[in-house]
């Protein structure tokens, strides 16, 4: 086998046409890792602010604090159920009431109550498949 020699080890200068084609190259893959750079930023920076900010409470409208009775005074009212409705369970939210009645034919539904305008707003079956 023959030892190379000196000469051989050497870089030949490029050709300049081939010099700058590889310069354009070099300068492509400069801008576009810069710009992958950014990119990546932008993309971490929003992640943090998403993260540090505190989240915002949206408040559907309606959900207004009950209204308070006259001084020493007790809220009362009436709320009207189909005939033979049993109640089931209730669950209070804001001035809502959500009543779970097992209906007299068998099914349930879910009303829901609304104690500032003293009316049923909603009535929902409970099917299953």
């Amino acid at each position: 086998m023959a030892r190379p020699t000196i000469d051989d080890n050497e870089e030949k200068p490029l050709d300049p046409a081939v010099e700058k084609v590889r310069r354009k190259l070099v300068r492509f893959v400069a801008i576009n890792l810069g710009l992958l750079f950014l990119a990546l930023m932008a993309v971490l920076a929003a992640v943090v602010y998403k993260t540090g900010a505190p989240s915002e409470i949206v408040s559907v409208g309606g959900n207004e604090a009950v209204p308070s009775p006259a001084e020493g005074g007790v809220m009362a009212g009436d709320i009207i159920l189909p005939a033979g409705a049993r109640l089931v369970s209730h669950s209070l939210s804001g001035n809502r009431i959500t009543l779970e009645a097992e209906l007299a034919g068998g099914g349930r539904a879910l009303f829901l109550y609304d104690i500032a305008e003293k009316r049923i707003i909603g009535r929902f079956d409970l099917k299953s498949e």
